[in-house]
């Protein structure tokens, strides 16, 4: 197909990094869910009329600069109010996270054009939504990872949300892409289908989007009749106040003094690293917080750095209190975090980075993981399976935790670090999407905010506003039943990937054979 005379090859890049920044706008606090859908379509569009895999990965590199300039811009807010950095090195640093990023669409783009399928709809309905999860997936892992933004997390509050309790977030991604793939196949004077194909192409979108809302109509998990009162302290401790010397005792005091209150709570739970000292120097204080817990019946949850004697720092949770071990150092009930934030929690190339900016040097920056599985957290009687922060993210390490007798995922944070940004809300959407898939509620408890009660639907009971010192106390209610994706995980899609490939390759095995019998045919005679 020739490219339309109005995408001059300056326009293609322009016009894929406007659709790369229309996505964001899908993501929370925005939440305009369709922009997605024109987003992708906008990009499969210019990549059928890419003249050369170097220009297609060229768009999908503008993409990705579109998409994630705007999508990930809160993460500049602690670079330049913690990093220590002067404004243009701190532009830099963010420069590098952006072109980073944008590489794994760039390789989308070339690996999608370099292929030899000739066959439209096999290739941009099949063949790119595979290639799209394979290339998501390698952004959730290389250097630990970084799957913020996947597509179908936009999806939370759209008709494709019955999906994700079937086929997980990515299931979500996969149908989006397909669609637009259909979209870009159908659309008039652009598009490669005309006529039949065309109309086929149309009942597609129209099947797709209705499986998507009979799915949503399906409920996997039930509530049953076992309820607890859950009292979740937002202390909105100011970042830079957080671990002076000074603020230790007062910061303490704060939740100790809101913590009373809600006593008749069954169980109380502090951010993420709430407590502005290590585990190993406040022993006499977690064994008082323990027995003040037994004495009222309550299980308290809170967020506790540590250092051992070999020097190896932790992000831990502990719990204390109602039905827990007695508390000796260090607490026997604890989870150490598994998934460590990149730069913020362990420098990647330690020896090379350290030396070049003081953001590399922050103080407890190079923590050492937790075991990938951990024992639930008791919360008086119940389990909670938690996810420490950025964990909230890796659906595929909270399934590897989940037992039969988990009743409900408990998610800290401190984001604190990004201030009024976007990032918060971004965080928060994923915790819903954390809930819808395995059909358990999700509690978030953060320091400033979005401090929530997530149902096992994905639909939010019960929240704070942000950067406010307030107690959020409600009610979560116990479930029954198993979500598909909490039994199968991304199985199902990797046997998708799978298929799309063999199918690719037969469909590209029957272009290339013919040619070839005509040149041994051709040979015969000369």
């Amino acid at each position: 197909m020739k490219t339309p005379n109005r995408l001059r090859p300056l326009g293609q890049p322009l016009l894929a990094a406007l659709f790369g920044a229309l996505a964001t706008l899908a993501f929370s606090p925005f939440s305009y869910w369709p922009f997605m859908l024109v987003a992708l379509w906008g990009l499969l569009l210019l990549l059928q009329v890419a003249s050369s895999p170097k220009r297609a990965a060229w768009i999908g590199f503008s993409w990705g600069l579109g998409q994630f300039t705007t999508g990930v811009s809160w993460v500049y807010v602690s670079i330049d109010h913690f990093g220590g950095m002067p404004v243009i090195a701190g532009l830099f640093l963010m420069a590098l996270l952006i072109v980073y990023l944008s590489l794994y669409p760039a390789l989308f783009g070339w690996l999608i054009h370099k292929s030899p399928i000739k066959q439209a709809g096999i290739k941009w309905t099949m063949l790119a939504p595979a290639l799209w999860l394979v290339v998501d997936w390698l952004r959730g892992w290389v250097f630990t990872g970084f799957p913020w933004l996947w597509p179908g997390y936009s999806q939370i509050d759209s008709p494709f949300a019955g999906i994700a309790p079937v086929l997980g977030v990515q299931g979500i991604t996969l149908v989006l892409v397909s669609l637009a793939g259909l979209a870009a196949l159908v659309t008039p004077h652009w598009g490669q289908w005309q006529g039949r194909a065309r109309l086929f192409g149309m009942i597609a979108i129209i099947g797709l989007f209705a499986v998507s809302e009979g799915l949503g109509s399906v409920k996997w998990t039930t509530k049953t009749d076992q309820q607890q009162t859950v009292s979740l302290i937002q202390g909105n401790v100011p970042q830079a106040l957080k671990w002076r010397a000074d603020q230790r005792w007062p910061t303490l005091m704060k939740y100790l003094d809101l913590t009373r209150q809600h006593w008749d709570s069954d169980v109380v739970i502090w951010p993420e690293a709430a407590i502005p000292a290590l585990e190993r120097d406040l022993p006499r204080f977690f064994s008082q917080l323990d027995q003040a817990g037994k004495h009222n019946q309550t299980t308290v949850i809170t967020g506790a750095l540590d250092q051992r004697e070999d020097g190896t720092y932790f992000n831990n949770v502990l719990a204390l209190g109602a039905k827990t071990p007695r508390y000796q150092y260090p607490a026997p009930a604890q989870y150490s975090k598994h998934h460590l934030l990149p730069f913020g929690e362990f420098v990647p190339f330690e020896s090379l980075l350290r030396p070049l900016a003081p953001i590399f040097n922050l103080p407890m920056s190079s923590f050492s993981p937790g075991e990938a599985v951990q024992p639930a957290l008791p919360a008086n009687g119940w389990e909670y399976i938690t996810a420490l922060c950025y964990e909230i993210a890796f659906p595929a390490q909270i399934r590897e935790n989940l037992t039969a007798s988990s009743d409900a995922i408990i998610t800290l944070s401190n984001d604190a670090w990004f201030g009024r940004s976007i990032g918060p809300w971004q965080h928060l959407e994923i915790a819903r999407m954390r809930a819808l898939e395995f059909g358990l509620p999700v509690i978030r408890a953060t320091n400033n905010g979005v401090t929530a009660l997530v149902d096992e639907r994905g639909q939010i009971d019960a929240s704070l506003p942000q950067f406010e010192t307030q107690v959020l106390t409600t009610q979560i209610t116990q479930t029954q039943g198993l979500t598909p994706y909490r039994q199968w995980g991304n199985g199902p899609l990797w046997v998708w990937i799978v298929i799309s490939g063999l199918v690719s390759l037969i469909a590209w095995r029957r272009t290339i054979y013919p040619q070839k019998r005509l040149a041994v045919v051709a040979s015969l005679y000369i």
